[in-house]
């Protein structure tokens, strides 16, 4: 236990310590994201399933709004340089909001 009390600790320090600032927003994003996937899974697990459409119209937007969040964290990590060099983060950004508008265009389709 303390091994993983110490590991954790040397985690949250690097964390601080080395990830930009804007990384730690679109993590933040991300929680913010995975926080209410979880709550509409819950409600519906709970509450029953009868607007499913709606169920489904929700889920996929906030699961398709982390793919492309994890995907912005990924282009504009300096660690990832090599692997993205055509792509600046100006481009990351606006691929970002291009996709989530078209992403949330199909959701609110689906809902009818």
């Amino acid at each position: 236990m303390d091994q993983l009390k110490v590991a954790s600790q040397k985690f949250i320090s690097g964390y601080k310590k080395d990830t930009p600032a804007s990384l730690k927003l679109i993590d933040v994003y991300l929680v913010y994201i995975l926080i209410t996937g979880i709550l509409q899974f819950v409600y519906m697990v709970l509450a029953g399933t009868f607007p499913y459409n709606a169920f489904l119209g929700g889920f996929i937007s906030t699961v398709g709004s982390f793919v492309l969040a994890s995907n912005l964290r990924i282009q504009t990590n300096l660690e990832n340089k090599d692997e993205f060099k055509t792509i600046s983060p100006e481009r990351a950004f606006a691929d970002f909001v291009v996709c989530n508008i078209l992403l949330h265009l199909f959701c609110i389709n689906f809902l009818g």
